[in-house]
């Protein structure tokens, strides 16, 4: 059988996104049941720059009003944490978890020397370099390169996208990126690349060819997997109708299956606001909102939620003054949301940012992220962090 153009390409796309499949994936078609109380990491990357200070708010703070004449948001319709600190309004199901104790927050998260390039500030924190190093690898693709060397201790780690980040790949290993189970099921059960492994699978030469056909096989295997465990236990609750509400959903079918997958990374955004901040931040906000609400009560009614902890980050902060647009421009430090039922921290972790000591009209970083990359990994994965991030970072106390 000939291999018209059209289908070779349908292949090499699919071989493409199938690379991005762990080899140890398979090697879990054997296990039967999700240990006792595994733990499992949600990272919910906030993209384009997320104004912090409008999430977490200073409310009773006059430089945040003066620096902010037209976007503060008033103090009688901020969502109040304590005296000093109010959330966004449109974070009412965030402010519900503050209440019951499963809301940490750390405040003024950076890193020195910082970025203000997008794409070179999200490399920095997906790769968890320093400012002046240039990796190639992700901290979580690193993850799955020390956990799982041999594939004697299976992990993985899923995005809910159809692009990898460079946060999850690995130097020998690699997360999978997946949006839809079903729909990856179906594109890999094609009948057009089930006849060409049937025809070609012992008569190809070609040694990329092969690689292919390799590949190819082993995505069939793979993506039915993914799929059939997707819909062993497939949740009840109600999730929005939104991009962010379905891929919650995905996340929560896979935990409560016994997939064994201890990292999901999905993505919000874009919070790029140099224009009209307010409007967008609202609706992205709302979103987010309603979605994490969803899954912290599905969470809880399957009794996972004391096993999982979802954290938030964005590639920097923005800056304290509001520009000319009703908009703000790109900034340095800026909030991190921790939420579980696990938290040993709750409601507000460190200090406030400090508007009155400000560095070129930015906030100071006073937590390095990698502090917290060290102690979720340590801590909550029960990885070796220092060989994962390449030198030991400082533990904190939030779980």
């Amino acid at each position: 059988m000939l291999i018209k153009r059209k289908q070779f390409l349908q292949m090499g796309s699919l071989a493409t996104a199938s690379a991005l499949l762990p080899r140890f994936l398979k090697a879990f078609e054997s296990k039967d049941a999700v240990p006792p109380g595994n733990k499992v990491v949600v990272v919910l990357q906030l993209s384009g720059g997320n104004d912090g200070l409008n999430t977490v708010i200073p409310f009773q703070h006059d430089l945040y009003y003066k620096a902010r004449p037209q976007l503060s948001i008033e103090a009688s319709k901020v969502l109040r944490l304590n005296d000093q600190a109010a959330l966004h309004p449109s974070l009412e199901a965030f402010r519900n978890l503050y209440d019951d104790g499963s809301l940490g927050i750390i405040n003024s998260v950076g890193y020195p020397n910082p970025d203000r390039s997008h794409f070179r500030s999200m490399d920095i924190w997906q790769s968890a370099s320093q400012s002046n190093q240039y990796w190639n690898s992700g901290w979580l693709g690193r993850f799955l390169d020390a956990e799982c060397p041999s594939c004697d201790k299976p992990t993985q780690a899923i995005e809910i996208d159809d692009v990898l980040s460079l946060a999850l790949k690995g130097n020998a290993r690699n997360g999978l990126a997946v949006k839809d189970p079903k729909r990856l099921y179906q594109t890999a059960n094609d009948p057009l690349f089930n006849d060409v492994l049937r025809q070609h699978r012992n008569n190809i030469n070609n040694q990329q060819v092969n690689y292919l056909y390799k590949t190819l096989s082993e995505t069939l295997s793979s993506a039915d997997y993914i799929f059939k465990q997707s819909q062993l236990r497939p949740t009840h609750t109600d999730y929005p109708a939104t991009e962010m509400g379905k891929s919650f959903k995905t996340i929560a079918s896979l935990i409560f299956s016994d997939i064994n997958t201890k990292v999901y990374y999905l993505s919000l955004g874009s919070f790029d606001t140099h224009v009209n901040q307010s409007g967008r931040q609202q609706r992205l906000f709302t979103e987010m909102n309603d979605a994490v609400r969803a899954f912290v009560k599905d969470l809880k009614a399957h009794h996972r939620f004391e096993d999982v902890l979802l954290f938030t980050f964005s590639e920097f902060g923005r800056r304290v003054q509001q520009n000319a647009s009703n908009g703000t421009d790109h900034g340095t430090a800026n909030n991190m949301f921790l939420i579980s039922g696990g938290l040993r921290q709750k409601g507000l972790i460190n200090p406030m940012c400090d508007l009155s000591d400000l560095q070129d009209g930015d906030l100071k970083f006073k937590v390095d992220f990698k502090e917290v990359y060290a102690t979720i990994l340590n801590k909550w994965l029960n990885a070796d962090d220092s060989r994962i991030l390449g030198q030991q970072f400082p533990y904190m106390n939030f779980i």
